[in-house]
């Protein structure tokens, strides 16, 4: 039996002179498009207007990148962003914080849904279904963080450990793979909310799903980070890192969504 996996596999698909096709770039892609055509079938199955896809597609996109590149910033480099605020819309794209695009995803959504409540794309009728293709682009992209051999664990000696050659910081020692743990509890995420919507479809509590997500993402995400290398060095000298910290709040959230869901939907009378 192996005692470890050795990971050097390059981040690279093909190269064309400067121009480079990476595999996270690629998963980043298959995200968005894949989740296009779920919400193509959500939006059928619930009689909502098909025409409203490109703009919702858009403003994921949009507020997915830029929130997720603020959030970086913010988060784990505020001096670059003080310095050259710029450096959040210029290539290259190297830092992106799933907290920065899950606030860049709620605030975009909220301006897509405030002038679509006549079809009934409320806010939470919105969110509550999105999560499903967030989920699986969770997965692509924690798939791409392992293509990169980036965001890796701490020393292990679990048989599944991996050693991270092209990660010149980190390749000396079998390492949890945290990449592929939250890749795989996103990929679990969206075949349950998948069932969930496809359960009760307009019937869903309208609020559960999100709070289902936030609950599920972050409080896994909070405890993964006891098992990954810090990101960067300030982290080291606090008892909660900033991944940490920033899940509270979201988790928090969650709970809050799911009891209110729940107590609304105990409410309709039947």
């Amino acid at each position: 039996m192996l005692s470890y996996i050795i990971w050097d596999i390059n981040p690279e698909i093909f190269k064309i002179g400067s121009f480079a096709v990476r595999w996270y770039g690629l998963l980043f892609a298959l995200g968005f498009l894949i989740g296009q055509q779920i919400m193509v079938h959500v939006f059928k199955k619930e009689g909502k207007p098909l025409s409203d896809i490109d703009a919702l597609t858009l403003y994921m996109v949009i507020t997915t990148v830029l929130g997720a590149r603020v959030g970086h910033f913010l988060f784990y480099e505020p001096g670059v962003l003080l310095r050259n605020p710029l450096e959040v819309i210029l290539p290259p794209y190297q830092g992106l914080a799933s907290h920065g695009a899950a606030v860049g995803i709620l605030l975009g959504l909220y301006l897509y849904a405030r002038s679509r409540r006549s079809s009934g794309q409320t806010y939470l009728w919105v969110t509550d279904r999105i999560v499903i293709v967030v989920a699986l682009a969770g997965c692509f992209i924690r798939l791409g963080n392992l293509m990169n051999s980036e965001i890796v664990g701490k020393v292990t000696d679990v048989p599944w450990a991996f050693v991270f050659l092209r990660n010149q910081e980190y390749s000396q020692l079998p390492r949890h793979p945290a990449q592929l743990y939250e890749a795989l509890s996103c990929l679990v995420l969206f075949f349950f909310l998948l069932w969930f919507w496809n359960r009760y479809k307009a019937k869903t509590p309208r609020g559960s799903m999100l709070g289902i997500f936030l609950i599920w993402v972050f409080t896994l995400r909070f405890l993964y980070e006891y098992l990954k290398e810090n990101q960067v060095e300030f982290e080291n000298t606090m008892s909660l890192n900033m991944g940490q910290i920033l899940s509270i709040p979201a988790i928090l959230l969650g709970v809050y969504l799911l009891l209110m869901s729940f107590r609304k939907q105990r409410s309709i009378p039947e």
